[in-house]
């Protein structure tokens, strides 16, 4: 699984599942984005899967990721890394270095600890608000009211080094196929709302769907999937 052929071949597969799924949901050619997830996956299939033209990779653990990617990083400036997993304080400082994307911002304090470390380093960094849609998700906005809280503060110039992106959302963990859609329509239609009604932000990303429901969610209005085991394989969790 670990060769140079068979994680450009299952790019390449991904890849062309993805091209179908915009054709039959009539979206344009090239608007979902793929994310490469490489938790419990060493450098070397990083550099492989960029040797096949990847450029965005998703991390779940600030420490995992902040040794594996930054040298990376200065060897191929293009490459971009996102926080996908819940993002703890103390971790952040560590994780605005290198990442260009923190998609797990589920409240507000965050969003104040973020733009504390940004200041530090002059850099300005992209997120998105993880909303929960589905009951085995420990993270994510359950309250609207914070979450529009977390919007406001954002348009008032709070937080000058961040830009919002988006949505993101962990779909539930299962093979109900009806309740995986209720999650992924449930977070297109709240941004659709939230869009409407907070015009000063462009708010557009929806990450939404992963390795067993990525077409799903493309039909349902994701612009960026994040597939892990059908590019790299099992993970290897002993490491």
């Amino acid at each position: 699984m670990n060769t140079n052929q068979s994680i450009k071949e299952n790019l390449e597969a991904i890849r062309s599942r993805i091209e179908t799924a915009e054709k039959k949901s009539g979206r344009t050619p090239g608007s979902v984005k793929l994310m490469a997830v490489s938790k419990f996956h060493p450098a070397q299939a990083v550099v492989e899967a960029f040797d096949a033209g990847q450029l965005l990779f998703g991390e779940n653990r600030v420490q995992e990721a902040s040794e594996k990617f930054p040298p990376l990083i200065e060897q191929h400036p293009e490459l971009c890394v996102h926080m996908i997993g819940q993002l703890q304080s103390n971790k952040v400082k560590k994780a605005v270095e290198f990442a260009s994307c923190i998609q797990s911002v589920d409240r507000l304090d965050l969003l104040k600890e973020i733009e504390k470390q940004c200041a530090k380093l002059n850099r300005t960094i992209d997120i998105l608000f993880e909303i929960h849609t589905g009951e085995e998700s420990k993270s994510g906005y359950t309250n609207e009211k914070d979450l529009e809280e977390s919007i406001e503060a954002c348009i008032k110039g709070n937080f000058p080094h961040i830009v919002p992106k988006g949505f993101m959302t962990m779909a539930p963990f299962t093979d109900d196929e009806v309740l995986v859609r209720k999650s992924f329509i449930s977070l297109r239609e709240l941004s659709i709302k939230l869009q409407d009604k907070y015009k000063e932000l462009s708010l557009t990303e929806l990450s939404m769907g992963m390795s067993g429901d990525f077409e799903m969610a493309i039909e349902e209005g994701s612009t960026l999937v994040r597939v892990g085991t059908a590019i790299f394989g099992e993970r290897d969790y002993s490491k």
